[in-house]
């Protein structure tokens, strides 16, 4: 029988649920995400570290555990809140059940909550800290809410280089081919991607698109890329305050002189900003989903994109002088992708290898293989 277990947020509002997952206190910012499907694609996500995740969609397990689907080999999030789990999941390529993988993974769960009055206290009050608890009686309202994310990049970044080569990719159906124009290279291009939270469908995306990847630590030295003579290099996705990497952002500084074509996803796009003298902020409830709106403002169209991200670009801090703001979010006019002219670069804030359209976005890395076949050295 599960246990009682009880979810405190840092303005005094208690939900009560059930234990599933692994059992214990944890205390984290909690945030909310609207996808419908794709929950092992949410925990797999090293974007949620430091954070307890609300699915907003009601039932969650319901096909099992794949792990062919797991963005990383660990699991962002380090609670996670749903409204019904299921246990005895339906599914052809399912390896197993949601509690047990949190079980084994040690990640704490709780469900039979009231998750949409919940998301609407985040949605309306702004994101704020949490505790998962088992007892009410002595809460420890200070430490909850003086919890900060910190040092998210050095948590989840690996500690070596990996090459994942072209030839290692899944081939792309022939539909895909001729509706994207694809034309792998015979030569593979050589791509140079900084892992700050890696998404591992980013590394699948490049080598579709012919290119070698090598992954590198979020924080190697500048001179170490561009002494491997990539062609390209990509900037990850990633958890916490942009402007927090402070070393990360100088070594930025150096890679944008080189000539090198640079591409940003998420937090790379945040980071690729500050090192160009832009600035970011934090937004009231972030974007998180399968469903963002996204307009380019170079062709008017709209693309419903996947995001995962708390932090945003000012669009008023874009120099004009150096780039172009490219992508708007429709719901509020964040930016959510820029054009620079000062160097071979661009970056968007949603996740094009995410599959939000389905493949609405995936054009973004033609863009970028055409960029480095344009700046050949």
């Amino acid at each position: 029988m599960s246990k009682t277990v009880y979810l405190v947020l840092e303005n005094g509002k208690v939900f009560q649920g059930k234990g599933f997952g692994a059992e214990g206190e944890v205390t984290a910012e909690v945030v909310f995400t609207t996808g419908m499907t794709g929950y092992l694609e949410t925990l797999t996500d090293q974007s949620y570290h430091g954070q307890m995740v609300i699915q907003t969609f009601p039932l969650i397990g319901n096909y099992g555990v794949i792990p062919a689907d797991f963005e990383s080999n660990s699991v962002g999030p380090c609670a996670y809140i749903v409204k019904n789990r299921c246990q005895n999941p339906s599914n052809f390529r399912s390896e197993g059940d949601l509690d047990t993988f949190l079980k084994d993974r040690g990640i704490v769960g709780i469900y039979d909550v009231d998750t949409r009055a919940l998301t609407r206290i985040i949605r309306e009050s702004g994101v704020m800290n949490g505790k998962i608890v088992y007892d009410m009686t002595d809460i420890n309202w200070e430490e909850i809410r003086e919890y900060q994310v910190t040092k998210a990049v050095a948590s989840v970044t690996r500690n070596m280089t990996e090459t994942k080569d072209m030839k290692d990719s899944k081939p792309l159906a022939a539909t895909n081919d001729v509706v994207l124009g694809i034309e792998k290279p015979e030569t593979p291009y050589k791509v140079a991607l900084l892992d700050f939270g890696l998404k591992d469908n980013i590394v699948r995306e490049l080598n579709r698109f012919g290119c070698d990847v090598t992954i590198y630590p979020g924080d190697t030295e500048p001179q170490t890329i561009i002494e491997s003579e990539p062609d390209g290099i990509m900037l990850s996705n990633g958890p916490g305050d942009p402007a927090e990497n402070v070393q990360i952002i100088e070594n930025l500084k150096v890679l944008t002189k080189s000539g090198i074509p640079i591409f940003g996803i998420c937090l790379g796009h945040q980071l690729l900003a500050l090192a160009n003298g832009f600035t970011t902020y934090k937004l009231k409830y972030g974007h998180r989903g399968g469903n963002q709106p996204a307009k380019d403002l170079v062709t008017g169209k709209i693309y419903i994109t996947s995001q995962n991200h708390g932090y945003a670009v000012s669009n008023e801090s874009i120099d004009s002088v150096l780039a172009t703001e490219r992508f708007i979010n429709v719901n509020d006019g964040t930016c959510e992708g820029i054009d620079y002219k000062n160097t071979p670069a661009f970056s968007v804030q949603f996740h094009p290898e995410g599959s939000g359209g389905p493949r609405d976005t995936e054009t973004l890395f033609q863009r970028f293989t055409k960029l480095m076949q344009e700046n050949a050295r």
